[in-house]
């Protein structure tokens, strides 16, 4: 449970580094060297970014800790972002009279979102609008949000296929579907790393089984979305807030950017450079103060906390990591729960407005194996 001034919090936070990201973006279309070079995004990783830049963003997750000194985020899950389906249902089921539900808005929201962009591929065309949902198939971890997604949409008379990448066709009258079926939205719930080349971030890694970017793929849905006759949800565009190293960008060139986003991204973010930019004598120094994050690990994955890592076993880290692929971030302590367990919440963003909740529990950094657990709201000062 949280009380209405700190939902308050948890939702400036969110919005305002959110416009810092797209602001972000913007700096990024403007400077592609930035993508190239600081980012350092691969080839077809670069063809993704300029296949929407400067857009980006459709539902996002920012996850957001309460700390001592205010929220501090950690995060931008702008790619695909997970949890709806927990936040959702949780929240339905451990409903209280009294107490507000944070992710009452978000099905409407989202969908009108979605809606929206449908309609605006088929120009006044009739019908119903036809939704496809590309998502790893053989991995079952986020098929509840993607049945909840499927619910929700054919509630509103949507026609909706599910598929992979590899169940994309080309159509007549230039368009692109699934399984035969054309598509006027295509829902993302493909990560943008796995469209393009695949290389381990460790450099003892055995190599990545698919090395090899979704060329065939991409080009069904990629033409598809530069002609017009589709959209997708979250553009490729994404491919470079998730990218870490944006966070890196954020505090290595603070200079470029607004007072509005300055102010922000010191409020909120804690210090963020790519790992190049720091001595390996200074990490192994300043071990306890830093986070090692690789650019496009998730859910815990590839990330090291030196507070928590032995001093051989981080430098082994840092000898290990791949050049050009990771940052290190400031380490911040989370103000604990009353049974010692931190809490992470994360924002729901749609179009850029905060507009849920999806809460983990853990004892240690949010990873895989952390608790999600309902929120509702308790009535406050705040509206």
């Amino acid at each position: 449970m949280v009380g209405a001034d700190e939902q308050a919090s948890l939702y400036r936070a969110a919005e305002e580094m959110a416009a810092a990201w797209n602001e972000l973006c913007l700096l990024c279309a403007e400077r592609p060297e930035l993508v190239s070079g600081f980012l350092g995004l691969s080839e077809v990783q670069q063809a993704l970014w300029w296949s929407s830049a400067p857009h980006w963003h459709g539902i996002a997750r920012a996850d957001v800790f309460l700390t001592g000194g205010g929220p501090r985020i950690c995060e931008l899950n702008c790619d695909t972002p997970s949890g709806e389906a927990e936040a959702v249902l949780l929240n339905r089921a451990a409903a209280r009279r009294g107490l507000s539900d944070p992710n009452a808005a978000l099905e409407d929201r989202f969908c009108a979102m979605i809606e929206h962009l449908g309609r605006s591929v088929r120009a006044g065309t009739p019908g119903p609008l036809s939704i496809g949902i590309v998502y790893p198939t053989e991995i079952a971890e986020d098929l509840s949000m993607v049945l909840l997604y499927r619910r929700w949409f054919e509630k509103r008379g949507f026609r909706v296929t599910l598929g992979s990448p590899f169940n994309l066709c080309a159509l007549p009258g230039r368009r692109a579907g699934l399984f035969g079926t054309p598509c006027d939205v295509f829902v993302r719930h493909y990560k943008t790393d796995w469209w393009s080349e695949r290389s381990p971030a460790w450099a003892d890694a055995p190599a990545v089984p698919d090395p090899e970017p979704l060329s065939e793929q991409l080009g069904i849905i990629l033409g598809s979305v530069l002609r017009g006759t589709s959209a997708v949800v979250n553009p490729f565009g994404a491919v470079v807030p998730q990218n870490k190293r944006a966070m890196a960008l954020f505090w290595e060139r603070l200079d470029l950017f607004s007072g509005y986003s300055r102010a922000a991204i010191r409020q909120y973010l804690p210090e963020t450079v790519r790992l190049e930019s720091l001595s390996q004598e200074r990490l192994l120094a300043e071990r306890e103060d830093w986070v090692l994050k690789s650019d496009y690990g998730c859910e815990g994955d590839e990330v090291v906390i030196g507070k928590g890592t032995e001093p051989d076993d981080w430098k082994d880290c840092l000898n290990a990591a791949v050049p050009g692929r990771w940052v290190a971030q400031r380490y911040f302590r989370a103000a604990p729960g009353p049974d010692g367990t931190v809490a992470n919440h994360g924002v729901f963003l749609v179009a850029g407005r905060a507009c849920g909740l999806y809460t983990r529990i853990s004892e240690g950094p949010t990873d895989r194996y952390a608790l999600s657990a309902p929120v509702l709201v308790r009535p406050g000062d705040s509206p």
